[in-house]
């Protein structure tokens, strides 16, 4: 098991025994681009994660281990500067945030690896820094709470590697309860746990491959549509302060004001935070089918109002309209590639696997790569029963 081999690892480098500690990836079943619009979505925390073996070191010195790239990255923790190796930023921001608070950091050691698939859009970015952040805490018993961990691990992403991201990642990974989903209110920050049964249901990861450069330029250019939108409604309505207090009956009135492309935008992100509320509701009563319709209506959202899909992701979409005890899928993430969810009946995911591999072979040429994940519950750390 990798937790095992990380913290045998540790040892074996550091001679002494670490805190291990398990930072999951999220998917999020509906509300996407909804979280920097003040509106809803619904993550879960999954069975795929970033594992860390941690512990203070006694001395003034910063070691980062990366297990995956066979990378050794030291520093002295008085001088915590954004790096030129990439994946170190993420472990450094989180540094970076304890001192802010005016908690002195010691020296430690870290080793950490996972199998969370890169580029998949399953946020092992948030995992990895959710993970830090928790047995940082532990360690250095500083009874911060989840949220306060999870805006920590926001803003080091932010500030450290440079990706100005919504909370919904690191709240995920910090906040996923077994057999639950989790709906989050992005201007409150109250949130709600719905059950899952994934028993009824499985999830399944379509990985179109796809990595389109786009994604990170036009993620900033929808984020300036949606302001010019709420620019627009907020001279007729002074009270609406984003989309999330938007109605339909707002958008169609001032719709030739808006202009047909934030028009569009609008349109979307009200129509995806009634959806996720609805889906919601299907979830207490236990209707996977009519939650599936909503999924499925995400994605035409995106595709045709929001424009971030790409004809990978809709390929797979379609097929997945065809197969056998399907009940929901849309793309899931930024866009322009990365994974669809799906939803399919537990004992049809291998025919369900087969169909989609063969649609997607057939149609585009291209290989696909499948994923099942069960919903599982938030950072926690692991016991290893063979730490010698």
């Amino acid at each position: 098991m990798l937790p095992d081999i990380l913290a045998a690892a540790f040892q074996q480098q550091f001679h002494y025994a670490p805190l291990v500690v398990r930072a999951p990836g999220r998917v999020n079943l509906i509300g996407e681009y909804t979280d920097y619009n003040h509106g809803f979505v619904l993550p879960a925390a999954i069975n795929k994660a970033i594992f860390f073996a941690v512990g203070l070191n006694g001395s003034s010195a910063i070691r980062l281990y990366s297990h995956d790239k066979q990378q050794l990255y030291t520093t002295e923790a008085d001088s915590i500067q954004p790096s030129t190796l990439l994946w170190a930023n993420y472990l450094l921001g989180v540094v970076a945030q304890f001192q802010k608070r005016g908690i002195a950091v010691p020296g430690f050691d870290c080793v950490f690896g996972g199998d969370i698939p890169m580029g998949a859009g399953l946020s092992s970015s948030a995992a990895v820094e959710c993970g830090l952040a928790f047995a940082l805490n532990t360690l250095l018993h500083t009874h911060l709470d989840r949220m306060t961990l999870a805006h920590m691990a926001q803003k080091a992403e932010h500030e450290f590697a440079l990706v100005q991201c919504g909370l919904m990642d690191q709240f995920a990974s910090l906040f996923g309860q077994d057999g639950q989903v989790v709906r989050l209110d992005c201007r409150s920050l109250d949130y709600e746990y719905f059950p899952f049964d994934t028993r009824a249901a499985q999830v399944v990861l379509c990985n179109s491959g796809v990595k389109h450069s786009l994604a990170s330029s036009e993620y900033n250019t929808r984020r300036q549509e949606c302001e010019q939108g709420v620019a627009v409604l907020r001279g007729h309505y002074p009270q609406l302060q984003s989309l999330r207090d938007a109605t339909l009956a707002h958008v169609e009135t001032h719709r030739a004001a808006l202009g047909d492309v934030v028009y569009r935008r609008c349109r979307y992100v009200v129509e995806e935070n009634l959806r996720v509320e609805a889906a919601c509701q299907h979830l207490l009563a236990g209707d996977l089918r009519a939650f599936g319709q909503q999924m499925y209506a995400s994605h035409a959202g995106l595709r045709d109002d929001y424009q971030v899909s790409c004809r990978e992701l809709d390929v797979l979409v379609a097929a997945a309209q065809q197969a056998p005890g399907v009940f929901g899928a849309r793309m899931m993430g930024g866009g322009f590639g990365g994974c669809t969810i799906n939803l399919v009946a537990p004992d049809q995911v291998e025919q369900f696997i087969a169909h989609q591999t063969a649609a997607y072979q057939q149609q585009l040429g291209l290989p696909l790569e499948t994923y099942t994940a069960t919903i599982v519950s938030g950072v926690d750390t692991l016991e290893l029963v063979a730490l010698h």
